[in-house]
């Protein structure tokens, strides 16, 4: 006994179902392989994480508020990269080390 309809025009429906619903799969396979594309290509052109980054406050003069280690999650979006030298020298200068990532302790500079 077989699970398909028995007459041609319903058979022919049914074909005509599959074909638009495969077109319709064909075109989500498409834009998800074109998502990922897109995701590789901008994680590969993604410049690389800062060793030391520093984040400046609101305002006209942007004042440094504190050092962070390069990735550090708690880092706002006012912040730049630095090299260990500037790092080292802001800790010292004042500014604050921030207290998740503590760039004082691995820049070898307590306050």
């Amino acid at each position: 006994m077989s699970d398909l309809p028995p007459d041609l025009p319903r058979l022919r429906t049914l074909e005509h179902w599959l074909i638009l619903s495969l077109a319709r799969v064909q075109e989500r396979i498409a834009a998800e392989e074109q998502r990922e594309q897109e995701r590789r290509r901008g994680a590969a052109s993604r410049p690389p994480v800062p060793d030391w980054m520093i984040e400046t406050g609101i305002g006209a003069n942007h004042a440094p508020l504190y050092v962070h280690v390069g990735g550090c999650h708690m880092a706002g979006k006012r912040v730049r990269a630095a090299s260990r030298e500037v790092a080292a020298r802001a800790i010292t200068d004042g500014v604050e080390a921030c207290s998740h990532c503590r760039p004082d302790t691995e820049l070898g500079v307590l306050d």
